[in-house]
């Protein structure tokens, strides 16, 4: 059944300081739905993720988040209806791995009994025995495991939409691809509202459901990444290329 999407933008403006970023930007991402948004550096990505959380406002034009125009949430409501995952997960280095993941369940009032029940089982779901890791710190954590524990706090007061920003950039190509498939394996399950900005082609077509490129403060393209894949657009071809380099290294190597 169609539950009508969970973000909307119609028609939005936006600036950082005199330059004009969004112009006239439109997109409906359904309840569900992990849309991969690409793009060459000032296109706009990240501007649109601070739209969505009301870090910015927009010059004109509107943004509704499940049927609500953003300006009608109440700002603290709305940061607490989403969960975040960005390039540095940003996690507290003085706190233990359990304390990282319970501070927006804390905020909330939950119980001392529902947190730990919920850093179990968000430990277990990203795939760290909750025994070995909840009392580790940061600093005692490899990269790929820092990520779980990053992905495990934006999930932990179960939000509906998830805002990713370059979240697995840091990471070297192995332990980034382990990631691909632990998030792909976590989205199956949970199947939250997605909106992931990378500046990877590759990246975008492995986790998102549909692939936005970005270009001139609108949509170039949106659409299933088989499609984008085989777009003519040049704005979107230029995006392709190095995939398309590197896909033709590796065959030549065979």
């Amino acid at each position: 059944m169609d539950t009508g999407p969970a973000i909307r933008f119609a028609g939005v403006h936006a600036s950082r300081g005199a330059v004009e970023v969004l112009r006239g930007f439109d997109l409906l991402i359904p309840t569900g739905e992990t849309v991969a948004l690409v793009g060459r550096s000032g296109a706009g990505k990240s501007t649109i993720l601070k739209l969505i959380n009301r870090m910015l406002a927009p010059r004109t034009g509107t943004i509704d988040v499940e049927g609500r125009s953003v300006a009608a949430w109440d700002r603290f409501d709305l940061r607490r209806h989403i969960g975040y995952m960005m390039q540095e997960v940003g996690l507290f280095p003085h706190m233990t791995v359990a304390r990282n993941i319970a501070v927006v369940p804390a905020l909330l009032g939950w119980s001392p009994s529902r947190i730990e029940a919920r850093v179990d089982e968000l430990l277990s779901l990203v795939g760290l025995e909750p025994a070995s890791y909840a009392a580790r710190y940061p600093a005692e954590l490899s990269g790929g495991q820092r990520q779980r524990v990053g992905v495990a706090r934006a999930l932990a007061a179960d939000p509906p939409i998830l805002l990713m920003d370059e979240p697995f950039g840091a990471l070297d190509p192995v332990t980034r691809g382990e990631m691909h498939r632990e998030f792909g394996r976590i989205q199956a399950q949970l199947r939250k509202t997605v909106v992931l900005v990378t500046h990877d082609m590759g990246e975008a077509f492995v986790l998102g459901t549909r692939v936005g490129v970005l270009a001139d403060g609108a949509l170039a393209a949106i659409d299933v990444p088989s499609a984008i894949a085989r777009s003519s657009d040049p704005r979107v071809q230029s995006l392709l290329q190095p995939l398309l380099d590197a896909t033709a290294v590796l065959e030549g190597g065979r």
